[in-house]
């Protein structure tokens, strides 16, 4: 038996170790990013949208992606067809133009903004217009 108590270390066991400092910067690098994704309050306004369109019969299906550099939510009137709309969250844009947007089956940025709510307004349009 050793003559140390329990739970303490002699000093020529600790010597191998060495601590070194890591730039923070190289260590995120280093590390793959999480992918983007939406928050629940966001996912709620835009499933709030999906559910009501759902009952109208315009939207059928449903595809969330989640990127390393955006978040996807693709909207399809049928499964196996290009997406109607797809509603991105993009925060490099965050401090430009505005991290949400609407985009058309054609490519077309329908709405862009910092608000969700503001964006997904496009939808409220289409439908007065269909009236």
């Amino acid at each position: 038996m050793s003559e140390q108590p329990e739970g303490q270390r002699r000093d020529d066991e600790g010597a191998e170790r060495t601590t070194s400092v890591v730039d923070l910067g190289i260590y995120r690098q280093s590390v793959d990013p999480l992918p983007i994704t939406f928050h629940r309050r966001e996912l709620d306004a835009i499933l709030w949208i999906y559910g009501r369109m759902v009952g109208e019969g315009e939207w059928r299906d449903y595809a969330i992606d989640h990127l390393k550099d955006r978040a996807v939510f693709s909207v399809f009137k049928r499964s196996g067809e290009y997406p109607l709309y797809r509603i991105e969250k993009n925060p490099k844009l965050a401090a430009k133009q505005g991290a949400f947007s609407v985009v058309g089956t054609d490519g077309r940025i329908l709405k862009r903004g910092h608000d969700l709510r503001q964006v997904l307004k496009v939808f409220d349009k289409a439908l007065k217009a269909a009236d």
